[in-house]
């Protein structure tokens, strides 16, 4: 049997000393908005994402973290994964260089075809709204976590 520690409540603060940056490109830009959409964020503050995956980037303007349910979103787009790494909640999330958001959590509604990777902004703009381009770079870099 699995001793979770995320569930146990054995991490008091965020154990990532240090960690590489994770980069992808947009392979899809979206647009829609939904006031009521019910993410579940896992509990676990981090999970590894491998080259060649693809993942659904959503934006949230709401206070939410791991274990938290997410409701007022917009879509931002599906990201491929160039450089690999793990994704911390609190994690500094930029597309081309431009601060976005900080990451929220996860979602598994879609799993294993892909992760619903929430972000946290002061703006709550799709990605055609705010302008993305297929090609563009997102990155994932260490923010001081949770």
């Amino acid at each position: 049997m699995s001793h979770d520690p995320y569930k146990r409540g054995a991490f008091k603060s965020n154990p990532y000393y240090a960690k590489n940056e994770i980069t992808g490109n947009l392979v899809v830009v979206l647009q829609g908005y939904f006031p009521d959409r019910n993410l579940e964020l896992i509990k676990p503050i981090s999970r590894a994402l491998l080259s060649g995956e693809i993942h659904e980037i959503i934006l949230t303007d709401e206070n939410a973290g791991p274990g938290d349910t997410v409701n007022n979103i917009t879509y931002l787009g599906f990201v491929e994964i160039a450089g690999a790494g793990v994704a911390v909640a609190g994690d500094i999330v930029s597309v081309d260089g431009r601060e976005i958001g900080r990451l929220a959590g996860f979602d598994i509604t879609h799993m294993p075809n892909h992760l619903n990777i929430v972000i946290k902004t002061d703006l709550l703009k799709s990605g055609a709204d705010q302008g993305f381009c297929l090609g563009q770079t997102l990155e994932f870099r260490a923010g001081g976590g949770e």
